[in-house]
Protein backbone atom coordinates (compact mmCIF):
# COMPACT_ATOMS: atom_id res chain seq x y z
CA UNK A 1 0.00 0.00 0.00
CA UNK A 2 1.24 3.49 -0.81
CA UNK A 3 2.92 5.46 1.96
CA UNK A 4 0.53 8.30 1.19
CA UNK A 5 -2.44 6.04 1.82
CA UNK A 6 -4.96 7.33 4.36
CA UNK A 7 -7.46 5.19 6.21
CA UNK A 8 -10.68 6.67 4.88
CA UNK A 9 -11.60 5.18 1.51
CA UNK A 10 -15.36 5.33 2.04
CA UNK A 11 -16.97 8.74 2.60
CA UNK A 12 -20.38 10.38 2.62
CA UNK A 13 -23.09 9.79 1.84
CA UNK A 14 -23.29 13.12 0.04
CA UNK A 15 -26.37 14.85 -1.42
CA UNK A 16 -25.61 14.43 -5.11
CA UNK A 17 -27.69 16.39 -7.65
CA UNK A 18 -26.94 13.62 -10.13
CA UNK A 19 -27.02 10.43 -8.05
CA UNK A 20 -29.16 11.07 -4.98
CA UNK A 21 -27.80 9.87 -1.63
CA UNK A 22 -24.35 8.90 -2.85
CA UNK A 23 -21.87 6.84 -0.82
CA UNK A 24 -18.39 7.75 -2.05
CA UNK A 25 -15.57 5.32 -2.74
CA UNK A 26 -12.10 6.82 -3.23
CA UNK A 27 -9.94 4.22 -5.01
CA UNK A 28 -6.93 6.57 -5.08
CA UNK A 29 -7.23 8.16 -1.64
CA UNK A 30 -3.82 9.86 -1.46
CA UNK A 31 -3.10 12.79 0.85
CA UNK A 32 -2.61 15.16 -2.07
CA UNK A 33 -4.63 15.13 -5.28
CA UNK A 34 -3.42 12.46 -7.70
CA UNK A 35 -4.85 13.13 -11.14
CA UNK A 36 -4.20 13.09 -14.86
CA UNK A 37 -5.76 16.58 -15.10
CA UNK A 38 -5.18 19.87 -13.27
CA UNK A 39 -8.52 21.52 -14.10
CA UNK A 40 -8.77 25.27 -13.54
CA UNK A 41 -12.02 24.83 -11.60
CA UNK A 42 -11.18 21.85 -9.38
CA UNK A 43 -12.63 22.12 -5.88
CA UNK A 44 -9.68 20.11 -4.57
CA UNK A 45 -7.07 22.63 -5.69
CA UNK A 46 -3.95 21.98 -7.75
CA UNK A 47 -2.84 18.48 -8.70
CA UNK A 48 0.00 17.53 -6.34
CA UNK A 49 0.77 14.21 -8.00
CA UNK A 50 0.23 14.36 -11.79
CA UNK A 51 -0.08 10.82 -13.08
CA UNK A 52 -1.14 9.03 -16.26
CA UNK A 53 -0.04 5.47 -15.44
CA UNK A 54 -2.33 3.20 -13.46
CA UNK A 55 -1.24 2.00 -10.01
CA UNK A 56 -2.58 0.13 -6.99
CA UNK A 57 -3.52 2.58 -4.23
CA UNK A 58 -5.90 0.72 -1.90
CA UNK A 59 -6.57 -2.96 -1.25
CA UNK A 60 -9.87 -4.81 -1.53
CA UNK A 61 -9.55 -5.99 2.08
CA UNK A 62 -9.38 -2.44 3.44
CA UNK A 63 -12.36 -1.41 1.35
CA UNK A 64 -14.33 -4.46 2.47
CA UNK A 65 -13.77 -3.63 6.15
CA UNK A 66 -14.80 0.00 5.70
CA UNK A 67 -17.96 -0.92 3.78
CA UNK A 68 -18.99 -3.23 6.61
CA UNK A 69 -19.12 -0.20 8.91
CA UNK A 70 -21.67 1.62 6.71
CA UNK A 71 -23.80 -1.27 5.48
CA UNK A 72 -26.91 0.05 7.24
CA UNK A 73 -26.57 3.66 6.04
CA UNK A 74 -29.45 4.62 3.69
CA UNK A 75 -28.13 5.42 0.23
CA UNK A 76 -29.25 5.48 -3.41
CA UNK A 77 -25.93 4.97 -5.21
CA UNK A 78 -22.35 3.91 -4.56
CA UNK A 79 -20.04 6.27 -6.45
CA UNK A 80 -16.34 5.95 -7.24
CA UNK A 81 -14.78 9.42 -7.12
CA UNK A 82 -12.57 11.11 -4.52
CA UNK A 83 -9.27 13.02 -4.47
CA UNK A 84 -8.14 12.12 -7.95
CA UNK A 85 -8.99 10.29 -11.15
CA UNK A 86 -10.49 6.92 -10.12
CA UNK A 87 -9.48 5.06 -13.30
CA UNK A 88 -5.84 5.50 -12.23
CA UNK A 89 -6.52 2.60 -9.83
CA UNK A 90 -5.27 -0.47 -11.69
CA UNK A 91 -7.32 -2.78 -9.45
CA UNK A 92 -10.56 -0.90 -10.13
CA UNK A 93 -12.48 -4.00 -11.21
CA UNK A 94 -11.49 -5.79 -7.98
CA UNK A 95 -12.77 -2.87 -5.91
CA UNK A 96 -16.06 -2.81 -7.83
CA UNK A 97 -16.47 -6.52 -7.09
CA UNK A 98 -16.09 -5.80 -3.37
CA UNK A 99 -18.77 -3.12 -3.58
CA UNK A 100 -21.09 -5.47 -5.50
CA UNK A 101 -20.71 -8.06 -2.75
CA UNK A 102 -21.25 -5.63 0.12
CA UNK A 103 -23.87 -3.34 -1.47
CA UNK A 104 -25.69 -5.71 -3.78
CA UNK A 105 -28.92 -3.73 -3.90
CA UNK A 106 -27.45 -0.42 -5.08
CA UNK A 107 -26.24 0.75 -8.49
CA UNK A 108 -22.53 1.51 -8.76
CA UNK A 109 -21.39 4.68 -10.54
CA UNK A 110 -18.07 6.30 -11.42
CA UNK A 111 -17.20 9.93 -12.09
CA UNK A 112 -14.24 9.95 -14.48
CA UNK A 113 -12.41 12.67 -16.38
CA UNK A 114 -12.22 10.15 -19.25
CA UNK A 115 -8.49 10.81 -19.72
CA UNK A 116 -7.72 7.08 -19.94
CA UNK A 117 -10.93 5.87 -21.58
CA UNK A 118 -9.09 5.24 -24.86
CA UNK A 119 -7.26 2.35 -23.14
CA UNK A 120 -8.81 -1.10 -23.55
CA UNK A 121 -8.07 -2.09 -19.94
CA UNK A 122 -9.86 1.02 -18.67
CA UNK A 123 -12.85 0.41 -20.93
CA UNK A 124 -13.01 -3.16 -19.64
CA UNK A 125 -13.03 -1.93 -16.03
CA UNK A 126 -15.66 0.72 -16.72
CA UNK A 127 -18.04 -1.91 -18.08
CA UNK A 128 -18.36 -3.24 -14.52
CA UNK A 129 -20.27 -0.08 -13.54
CA UNK A 130 -23.98 0.62 -13.87
CA UNK A 131 -23.39 4.34 -14.46
CA UNK A 132 -20.35 5.96 -16.08
CA UNK A 133 -20.20 9.78 -16.03
CA UNK A 134 -17.39 10.89 -18.36
CA UNK A 135 -16.08 14.45 -18.46
CA UNK A 136 -15.99 16.59 -21.62
CA UNK A 137 -15.39 20.31 -20.99
CA UNK A 138 -14.26 21.53 -24.39
CA UNK A 139 -15.08 21.09 -28.10
CA UNK A 140 -11.52 21.67 -29.33
CA UNK A 141 -7.95 20.89 -28.35
CA UNK A 142 -6.86 24.42 -27.45
CA UNK A 143 -9.71 24.91 -24.99
CA UNK A 144 -9.24 21.42 -23.60
CA UNK A 145 -5.59 22.19 -22.83
CA UNK A 146 -6.52 25.55 -21.26
CA UNK A 147 -9.33 24.23 -19.03
CA UNK A 148 -8.30 20.69 -18.12
CA UNK A 149 -4.50 21.09 -18.26
CA UNK A 150 -3.82 17.37 -18.84
CA UNK A 151 -0.64 15.62 -17.79
CA UNK A 152 1.55 13.91 -20.33
CA UNK A 153 0.39 13.64 -23.94
CA UNK A 154 -3.36 13.23 -23.34
CA UNK A 155 -5.42 14.79 -26.14
CA UNK A 156 -9.09 15.61 -26.56
CA UNK A 157 -9.20 13.50 -29.73
CA UNK A 158 -8.11 10.44 -27.70
CA UNK A 159 -10.86 11.07 -25.19
CA UNK A 160 -13.62 11.61 -27.75
CA UNK A 161 -12.61 8.50 -29.70
CA UNK A 162 -12.46 6.53 -26.45
CA UNK A 163 -15.93 7.61 -25.33
CA UNK A 164 -17.35 6.85 -28.77
CA UNK A 165 -15.81 3.37 -28.75
CA UNK A 166 -16.93 2.70 -25.17
CA UNK A 167 -20.48 3.80 -26.01
CA UNK A 168 -20.79 1.05 -28.63
CA UNK A 169 -20.49 -1.84 -26.15
CA UNK A 170 -21.55 -0.35 -22.81
CA UNK A 171 -24.98 -1.58 -21.70
CA UNK A 172 -25.24 0.68 -18.63
CA UNK A 173 -26.02 4.39 -18.39
CA UNK A 174 -23.49 6.72 -20.01
CA UNK A 175 -23.56 10.35 -18.90
CA UNK A 176 -21.44 13.24 -20.12
CA UNK A 177 -20.26 15.66 -17.41
CA UNK A 178 -19.85 19.14 -18.86
CA UNK A 179 -18.49 21.90 -16.63
CA UNK A 180 -19.17 25.43 -17.84
CA UNK A 181 -17.09 28.43 -16.79
CA UNK A 182 -16.27 31.77 -18.40
CA UNK A 183 -13.64 30.12 -20.60
CA UNK A 184 -16.13 27.87 -22.44
CA UNK A 185 -19.51 29.53 -21.88
CA UNK A 186 -19.62 30.69 -25.51
CA UNK A 187 -18.99 27.17 -26.78
CA UNK A 188 -22.30 25.67 -25.67
CA UNK A 189 -23.58 25.12 -29.21
CA UNK A 190 -20.37 23.30 -30.16
CA UNK A 191 -20.50 21.28 -26.94
CA UNK A 192 -24.08 20.27 -27.66
CA UNK A 193 -23.12 19.17 -31.18
CA UNK A 194 -20.36 17.03 -29.70
CA UNK A 195 -22.78 15.50 -27.20
CA UNK A 196 -25.17 14.56 -30.00
CA UNK A 197 -22.37 12.69 -31.77
CA UNK A 198 -21.49 10.76 -28.59
CA UNK A 199 -25.12 9.74 -27.90
CA UNK A 200 -25.09 9.76 -24.08
CA UNK A 201 -28.07 8.72 -21.97
CA UNK A 202 -27.73 12.00 -20.07
CA UNK A 203 -25.82 15.28 -20.25
CA UNK A 204 -24.94 16.76 -16.84
CA UNK A 205 -24.60 20.55 -17.15
CA UNK A 206 -22.50 21.87 -14.32
CA UNK A 207 -20.78 25.04 -13.10
CA UNK A 208 -18.44 25.17 -10.06
CA UNK A 209 -20.64 26.07 -7.09
CA UNK A 210 -18.09 24.97 -4.51
CA UNK A 211 -15.13 27.21 -3.60
CA UNK A 212 -12.49 27.13 -6.35
CA UNK A 213 -10.23 29.52 -8.31
CA UNK A 214 -12.89 30.44 -10.91
CA UNK A 215 -16.38 31.91 -10.56
CA UNK A 216 -19.48 29.91 -11.47
CA UNK A 217 -21.92 30.96 -14.14
CA UNK A 218 -25.29 32.23 -12.95
CA UNK A 219 -28.52 30.27 -13.09
CA UNK A 220 -29.63 32.48 -15.98
CA UNK A 221 -26.43 31.79 -17.92
CA UNK A 222 -26.78 28.05 -17.30
CA UNK A 223 -30.41 28.15 -18.47
CA UNK A 224 -29.26 29.70 -21.76
CA UNK A 225 -26.63 26.98 -22.13
CA UNK A 226 -29.25 24.35 -21.35
CA UNK A 227 -31.35 25.65 -24.26
CA UNK A 228 -28.55 24.79 -26.70
CA UNK A 229 -28.94 21.14 -25.70
CA UNK A 230 -32.56 20.95 -26.85
CA UNK A 231 -33.54 17.40 -27.73
CA UNK A 232 -30.90 15.88 -25.45
CA UNK A 233 -31.67 14.46 -21.97
CA UNK A 234 -30.08 17.00 -19.62
CA UNK A 235 -29.81 17.67 -15.92
CA UNK A 236 -28.76 21.11 -14.65
CA UNK A 237 -26.86 21.75 -11.42
CA UNK A 238 -29.12 24.71 -10.56
CA UNK A 239 -32.46 22.99 -11.08
CA UNK A 240 -31.76 19.40 -9.99
CA UNK A 241 -33.04 18.32 -6.58
CA UNK A 242 -30.65 17.36 -3.79
CA UNK A 243 -31.64 14.95 -1.03
CA UNK A 244 -31.01 15.62 2.64
CA UNK A 245 -28.23 13.41 4.01
CA UNK A 246 -25.86 13.31 6.95
CA UNK A 247 -22.32 12.02 6.27
CA UNK A 248 -20.99 9.27 8.50
CA UNK A 249 -17.55 10.91 8.69
CA UNK A 250 -17.71 14.68 8.22
CA UNK A 251 -13.95 15.15 7.97
CA UNK A 252 -13.48 12.44 5.35
CA UNK A 253 -16.39 13.79 3.34
CA UNK A 254 -15.41 17.46 3.41
CA UNK A 255 -11.91 16.51 2.26
CA UNK A 256 -13.36 15.27 -1.02
CA UNK A 257 -16.40 17.50 -1.23
CA UNK A 258 -16.09 21.08 0.09
CA UNK A 259 -19.32 22.85 0.94
CA UNK A 260 -21.02 24.82 -1.80
CA UNK A 261 -20.10 28.48 -1.90
CA UNK A 262 -22.54 31.27 -1.08
CA UNK A 263 -22.00 32.35 -4.70
CA UNK A 264 -24.24 29.46 -5.68
CA UNK A 265 -27.35 31.44 -4.90
CA UNK A 266 -26.56 34.19 -7.36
Amino acid sequence: MSKTQIQSIVYGPVPSWRLGRSLGIDPVSTKGKTCSFDCIYCQLGRTIHPLTERRRFVTPDVLRKQLAAVEDVPIDTVTFSGVGEPTLAINLSELVAVVREAMANHPVAILTNASLIWRQDVQSDLKHFDIVAAKVDAPNEALFQAINRPAGQISLAQIIDGIREFREDFIGKLALQMMFVQANRDQAKQMAALARKLRPDEVQLNTPLRPCPVHPLSATEMAAINAEFAGLPTINVYTAERPQVAPVDVQATSRRRPRESCIAGQ
